[in-house]
């Protein structure tokens, strides 16, 4: 699979992107969440309508930035990622997922640093993130990136200077 690039997703995304999610949070947090709480995470990150609805407004609520989509070479939807900046100077990923067979290829890492930039251009120098639950399987990726602990399941880091 080769990364044919990040943009905004547009309105003809929203159903790709709610069962990408949905199937990312399933397989992630089996085993980790009980089922009552994994339905719960469920239905509030890939409710259609919302998805729609905040596809349709990026920039139009204070401090959301949109969704992103990455896709492979022959355009399919691998990847994707919403944020904002909903306090002056520190930006957020409110979600994150990378289809199960395009992990560790980069497509989350060419999410973030999309985001990243989105949430630079509107003043952040921090970067946070909420994440599901404490044993989560994508602490190794956020670490990795610098995130650090402000509790266990809240993430933080400073933002990386921009490249030239």
């Amino acid at each position: 699979m080769q990364l044919a690039g990040v943009r905004t997703a547009a309105a003809g995304d929203a159903t790709t992107i709610s069962r990408l999610l949905a199937d990312v949070i399933r397989s992630s947090y089996v085993g980790i969440l009980d089922e009552i709480p994994m339905r719960r995470l469920i239905s509030a990150q890939c409710a259609l309508p919302r998805i729609r609805a905040e596809i349709e407004i990026p920039g139009g609520a204070p401090g959301w930035l949109g969704w992103l989509v990455a896709t492979d070479a022959d355009g399919a939807v691998v990847g994707v990622a919403a944020g904002g900046v909903p306090v002056p100077g520190e930006g957020e990923v409110y979600a994150l997922a990378v289809a199960s067979g395009s992990r560790r290829r980069g497509v989350g890492t060419a999410l973030i640093d999309a985001a990243t930039d989105r949430m630079r251009n509107y003043g952040a120098r921090a970067q946070r993130v909420e994440l599901p639950a404490e044993p989560d399987p994508a602490l190794p990726f956020y670490s990795h990136l610098g995130f650090e602990a402000l509790s266990p399941r809240r993430w933080s880091r400073a933002l990386p200077a921009p490249t030239l």
